[in-house]
């Protein structure tokens, strides 16, 4: 299986489901009449990241991740948002990178070394990378949005998180 099929498309996936948590924070904050944006340094707990950090890693772990399964450098971004608009921004920015990337550029990737800058002198193989570190960091600043975003009364569920399942008709066995 190309590393590709396995990163690409699933994080363009979790990465525009953001775009309906967003959506659905501007409509809660305007049906209860404040500014969406004081949620940004909203957290579950103190020592933990807050929304709009959690939205940032979220982009970070995907984009150094691809970038650097399919030998790339990845596009830096200066985690400077102040608002919901400029985070949503740069989800679009990340998808975008995204989607510049084609599956040749992931042939090999898991066997690739991959070294990571805050872990210095040492290395991974692309499959432990992937499976070991970057599925569950992307999940788990995912997960960790949504749940401050549930934390502070926005309505998503897990049909927000999870997005529309591409279904289709099975023939009915003879």
């Amino acid at each position: 299986m190309n590393y590709y099929d396995v990163t690409v498309p699933a994080f363009i996936r979790i990465l525009s489901q953001t775009h309906r948590w967003f959506d659905k924070a501007k409509a809660h904050a305007d049906q209860k009449k404040y500014d969406v944006n004081v949620l940004l340094p909203a957290r579950l707990a103190p020592d933990q990241f807050h929304f709009a950090r959690q939205i940032q890693g979220l982009s970070d772990q995907i984009k150094g991740a691809v970038a650097r399964l399919a030998g790339v450098q990845p596009p830096s971004f200066e985690d400077n948002e102040k608002t919901v608009d400029e985070l949503r921004a740069r989800v679009d920015k990340t998808i975008a990178f995204l989607k510049t990337l084609k599956p040749e550029q992931f042939q090999g990737a898991a066997e690739r070394t991959i070294t990571l800058p805050f872990i210095p002198g040492k290395g991974l193989k692309g499959s432990d990378y992937l499976t070991v570190f970057v599925l569950p960091n992307v999940y788990f600043h995912a997960t960790t949005a949504y749940a401050i975003l549930r934390h502070n009364g926005i309505d998503v569920g897990k049909a927000d998180f999870i997005g529309d399942l591409p279904l289709f008709d099975v023939p009915k066995s003879a």
